[in-house]
């Protein structure tokens, strides 16, 4: 079992709330099949919680009651299934290529017995018109320029673009001012989450998708 150190343990237990248990389940999943097929790697096991699971869930902040989540290139659930987990109020879809990874996604919802997720094995410009959402969420994908050309045409002219990203968040922005523009976005800033719980917290660039 992979261990939570007590300042992980307070940060979880603030996140995750009753879930918990599920959420340590998923990362014995990422620590164990997940390594085995290539998901995560070995040295990533100490850093789970921290780097990855509590990292991704806490964006589940800024997304309001009830909104229909659409993940890009979930891969290993990242930030898609941790969102879920630590709102279960929210409905994800999960939108990956890789049958590989689809596989083992399918393999953990099951397991885990979550009914407010879906997976759709697609790459992102082919899932626009088959998914409803009013947030699109990624991490790690690519560099916003061209995250914004595969996620915010999901959103169909209205709602959110979360894209979790490090200390080049703004530089990126400023890159990608003019497609973002061009795409719909009205509103592009760089927000922080989980500052109440994270030491270190996670920075996201949050665009507001309008038609009006």
């Amino acid at each position: 079992m992979v261990e939570l150190s007590l300042s992980e343990t307070t940060a979880a237990r603030a996140v995750f709330a009753a879930r918990l248990p599920l959420a340590e389940r998923y990362v014995e999943h990422l620590a164990t099949s997940g390594i085995q097929r290539g998901l995560i790697g070995p040295r990533e096991v100490p850093r789970l919680w921290t780097r990855h699971v509590l990292n991704c869930a806490v964006v589940a902040d800024l997304i309001a009651d009830g909104a229909k989540v659409a993940d890009v290139g979930s891969g290993a659930g990242l930030p898609g299934l941790t969102i879920a987990l630590a709102r279960p109020d929210l409905h994800v879809t999960l939108i990956e290529p890789l049958e590989r990874r689809v596989s083992w996604l399918e393999e953990v919802i099951s397991d885990l017995e979550l009914d407010n997720v879906e997976i759709i094995r697609s790459r992102a410009e082919s899932a626009v018109g088959k998914v409803s959402c009013d947030v699109v969420t990624a991490r790690a994908v690519s560099a916003l320029k061209s995250l914004a050309g595969l996620t915010i045409p999901l959103l169909d002219g209205e709602g959110i673009l979360l894209a979790i990203k490090g200390r080049s968040a703004a530089e990126e922005v400023a890159d990608a001012a003019r497609t973002i523009r061009k795409l719909g976005g009205v509103e592009t800033t760089v927000v922080t989450a989980g500052d109440d719980v994270l030491e270190e917290p996670t920075t996201v660039v949050r665009v507001r998708v309008s038609q009006g």
